[in-house]
C-alpha cells in the first residue's frame, strides 16, 4: 500500500521528535492513502510555515498490523471510543500517553480546539462533541506512526 505525508519540505528521515503534540492520534508522523488529503496537508503547512509543498510516498505492507510486537489500534467509523481517544490525544491540560505503535481512524474537524472547549466548560455535550469534530468536508481517514518500531515499516519512494 502507499502512504502519502504532506509537508512544507520532502522527507528523507522520519523523525518523531519533529512531529508536534496534541493531535488526533498523539504525537506521532501522519500520512494518508489518499495523495489529494496530503497535498492539501502540504498547502496547509506552506501556508502556515512558509517552504515549498511536497508530498512524500511511503510503501507499507499493511499485513505488518499482525506482526505481535506491533501494537495497532483502528477506528473504522467515528464513535464515542474514537472521540474520547482523540479528546485524550488533544488535550494540553493532561499528559495522556497511548501504548500504540500506529493508529488508524477518521480525521477530526480543524476546529476540535474549541469543541474542546466547549465540552471542558459543559457548554455541551458529549454526544454534541462528537458530533461537532466529525471532519466537515466527509469522512477521511488517517495513520498514525507514532514509535520508531512503526516508522521502520514505512520505506520511502
Amino acid at each position: 500500500m502507499i502512504l502519502y505525508h504532506g509537508s512544507n519540505m520532502m522527507i528523507d528521515v522520519i523523525d518523531l521528535t519533529m512531529s508536534k503534540k496534541y493531535k488526533d492520534f498523539g504525537q506521532a508522523f501522519y500520512l494518508s492513502a489518499e495523495q489529494e488529503q496530503a497535498r492539501k496537508m502540504a498547502v496547509a503547512k506552506v501556508v502556515q510555515f512558509g517552504g515549498e509543498e511536497a508530498v512524500t510516498a511511503f510503501e507499507w505492507d499493511e499485513q505488518c498490523i499482525a506482526i505481535p510486537e506491533l501494537k495497532v489500534l483502528q477506528f473504522t467509523e467515528y464513535s464515542r471510543e474514537w472521540a474520547e481517544f482523540v479528546f485524550n490525544n488533544r488535550d494540553e491540560n493532561q499528559d495522556f500517553q497511548h501504548p500504540y505503535d500506529i493508529v488508524y481512524g477518521p480525521i477530526a474537524d480543524d476546529y476540535i480546539g474549541l469543541q474542546i472547549r466547549d465540552f471542558k466548560r459543559q457548554n455541551i455535550t458529549f454526544e454534541q462533541f462528537l458530533a461537532n469534530i466529525r471532519y466537515h468536508k466527509g469522512i477521511t481517514f488517517q495513520y498514525a506512526f507514532c514509535t520508531p518500531k512503526a516508522i521502520e515499516q514505512l520505506v520511502r519512494l
